[in-house]
C-alpha cells in the first residue's frame, strides 16, 4: 500500500466512524496498525520475546499496555514471566507467534541472547512492528547497519534498551559540555566492573541431557550447532563469542552512550586492543580497547577536535584524575567515565549518573533545557517513551532518544572494539573504514594465532603447560567477525 492510499483509507476510516476530533482517534490497534499509526489514546498490543530476564523488565515498564503474547525458548527460566501475565499466549518460536498473532500485535520487546537479536527485530520490522531491542543492539557491526537500514525503511518506531540514555543526567553531561563547561575535550576513559560472569572460557567437552523446558536448536538459532551445555545458557551465554559480545558489548552501550552523544562521536576511523588471553572460544577476562575518532562539528559553544576514547574492564581502570578528593569514589559500583576538557575534568558513572565537574561539586553548572526531558527515564519512562512513540505518526512523531538511527551507529562502534581484541595478534593499530565496514590494513596473508586450549598442570613439583593454537587468517577472519555467517535456515 502506498503512503498517500494508507493517509486517505485512513481519513476515509476517520470520516465514516464519526470520531475524528482534535486529531485524535479512538480505534482498536490492529486497525490502526495496519496503517502504520496507534491512537494516542488507545493501548499498544506488545509481545515479549525473550522474556526470562531483563525481558520481564522492559515489560513491567509498560504492563499499562496490552501484553498480549509472551515468547522464549526456555519456559522454566521464562515461568515467572508467564506468571505475570496469565492470559498472553505462549510460544517458543518468535516466528511462529508473527505467523499466528501478527494481525494482533502492534509492537514487541526484545531482550534474547545477543546473536538472536537481529533476527528477531528485522523480522518483526518487515511486519511493521514497532521494536524496543535490549543493548546491545546487535551481535556483528553488519547486523547494526542492516537494522538502521531497516528502521529507515519502515519507519517503525525504535528504541534500544540503553535506559540511561533518556535520563536527566544524560542530559546534564551533554549541556554542560556543549556549553562549554569544561572546555574542549581530545581524551576521554571510561570503565566497567564487568564482567561479573565466568569468562576466558574453553569449549566444554561435557554432553549433558537437555532440560525438557529448552528448546536448544532455537537458542542456537543463526549460530553455529554446538551441543547443549549448562554453561552457555541462561545469562552465562555473554561469555561466549557465538552468542555474547563481553563486557564490552554488554556494558559500553550504557556507559560509552554519554561519550558517544555528548561528543558526537561518529565512527571511529582506528581501534586497538591488549587484554588478557584471548581464545577462540570466549571473550577475555579483562581488556583495554582504545578507539581513535577524528575531528568534529563544533557544538554549541565547544569544537569537537579528534578525541581518543580508552575503555578497561575486568579490574582495570584508568588512573585517578588531578583534583579528584581522596576518599572519592570513581564513577560508581558498575563502572564511569571521565571526560578531560582543556577547562575542567568531568565524571559521570554508569548511565552518565552523577555527574560533576572536579573543583566543582559545590556550584555545579545551570542545565540548558536543549534536550529533551523523559519523566522518570530510569524507572520506565525509557520504555513508556517508545510506548509514546509508537502511538504516533511516522509524519509527526518525536523519534526515541535512543532510537536506531542513532543507537545504530553508537552500537557498531562498540561491537568493532571487539574486533580490536580479537585481532590483536597482528600487534598493530587497525585502521578502520567505516563506510565499507572493512578494517583496511591486514593483508591477505596476514595471520592470527589464537589459543584453543590451554592447561597448566605441577608433575613432580615442576609445572607443565600446554597450550594449542589455532592458526587463522586474519583477513578471513575479520571479515567474519564483521558479518558473521548464519547457520541454514536463519537468513539476514
Amino acid at each position: 500500500m502506498t503512503h498517500k492510499k494508507a493517509k486517505n483509507e485512513r481519513r476515509d476510516f476517520l470520516k465514516k466512524s464519526g470520531v475524528a476530533l482534535a486529531g485524535i482517534s479512538i480505534v482498536p490497534s490492529h486497525v490502526i496498525s495496519g496503517m502504520g499509526h496507534t491512537a494516542p489514546s488507545d493501548k499498544l498490543n506488545i509481545a515479549g520475546i525473550g522474556v526470562g530476564g531483563m525481558g520481564r523488565a522492559n515489560l513491567r515498564n509498560m504492563n499499562t499496555q496490552n501484553i498480549v503474547a509472551l515468547v522464549d525458548v526456555d519456559w522454566k527460566y521464562a515461568k515467572r514471566c508467564f506468571d505475570d501475565y496469565p492470559d498472553a499466549k505462549k510460544y517458543k518460536d518468535y516466528r511462529k507467534m508473527l505467523d499466528e498473532m501478527g494481525k494482533d500485535v502492534d509492537a514487541v520487546v526484545i531482550a534474547t541472547p545477543d546473536h538472536t537479536h537481529y533476527v528477531s527485530a528485522a523480522d518483526s520490522m518487515r511486519m511493521g512492528k514497532h521494536v524496543y531491542l535490549q543493548k546491545p543492539l546487535t551481535h556483528s557491526v553488519y547486523e547494526s547497519r542492516k537494522l538502521r537500514e531497516l528502521a529507515q525503511e519502515t519507519g517503525v518506531a525504535t528504541q534500544m534498551g540503553n535506559q540511561g540514555n533518556s535520563s536527566d543526567d544524560m542530559r546534564k553531561v551533554c549541556e554542560w559540555i556543549w556549553n562549554g563547561e569544561i572546555g574542549t575535550i581530545t581524551k576521554v576513559d571510561a570503565w566497567t566492573n564487568r564482567p561479573i560472569w565466568p569468562q576466558g572460557l574453553e569449549r566444554p567437552l561435557e554432553t549433558p541431557s537437555l532440560p525438557p523446558t529448552l528448546d536448544w536448536d532455537l537458542f542456537i538459532g543463526p549460530a553455529e550447532w554446538r551441543p547443549y551445555h549448562p554453561s552457555y545458557t541462561p545469562w552465562n551465554w555473554r561469555a561466549w563469542w557465538d552468542f555474547g559480545t563481553g563486557a564490552l558489548g554488554d556494558m559500553a552501550c550504557h556507559i560509552m552512550d554519554p561519550v558517544y552523544k555528548a561528543l558526537n562521536l561518529g565512527f571511529p576511523y582506528a581501534f586497538e586492543a591488549s587484554s588478557s588471553q584471548v581464545n577462540t572460544e570466549s571473550a577475555p577476562i579483562s581488556e583495554k580497547v582504545t578507539y581513535y575518532f577524528g575531528e568534529r562539528p563544533k557544538k554549541g559553544k565547544v569544537k569537537m577536535p579528534a578525541v581518543q576514547f580508552t575503555w578497561y574492564d575486568g579490574g582495570l581502570t584508568p588512573k585517578r584524575p588531578e583534583g579528584l578528593k581522596p576518599g572519592v569514589f570513581l564513577g560508581d559500583w558498575g563502572g564511569g567515565a571521565i571526560f578531560y576538557g582543556s577547562k575542567g575534568t568531568l565524571i559521570c558513572g554508569t548511565y552518565a549518573r552523577d555527574p560533576f565537574i572536579i573543583g566543582r561539586e559545590d556550584n555545579p553548572p545551570r542545565v540548558t533545557n536543549e534536550l529533551r526531558r523523559i519523566p522518570n527515564a530510569m524507572e520506565g519512562g525509557h520504555e513508556m517513551d517508545w510506548v509514546r512513540a509508537c502511538k504516533e505518526s511516522k509524519e509527526n512523531r518525536v523519534e526515541c532518544s535512543s532510537n536506531f538511527e542513532y543507537a545504530g551507529p553508537l552500537n557498531e562502534t562498540v561491537v568493532a572494539g571487539n574486533l580490536a581484541v580479537r585481532l590483536q595478534d597482528l600487534r598493530r593499530r587497525l585502521e578502520w573504514d567505516a563506510e565499507n565496514m572493512k578494517i583496511t590494513n591486514i593483508s591477505d596473508t596476514d595471520e592470527i594465532r589464537v589459543v584453543t586450549t590451554d592447561s597448566f598442570t605441577v608433575i613432580d613439583g615442576d609445572p607443565k603447560f600446554d597450550t594449542q593454537y589455532a592458526n587463522l587468517n586474519a583477513k578471513e577472519a575479520a571479515e567474519s567477525y564483521i558479518k558473521k555467517t548464519y547457520r541454514e535456515g536463519w537468513s539476514y
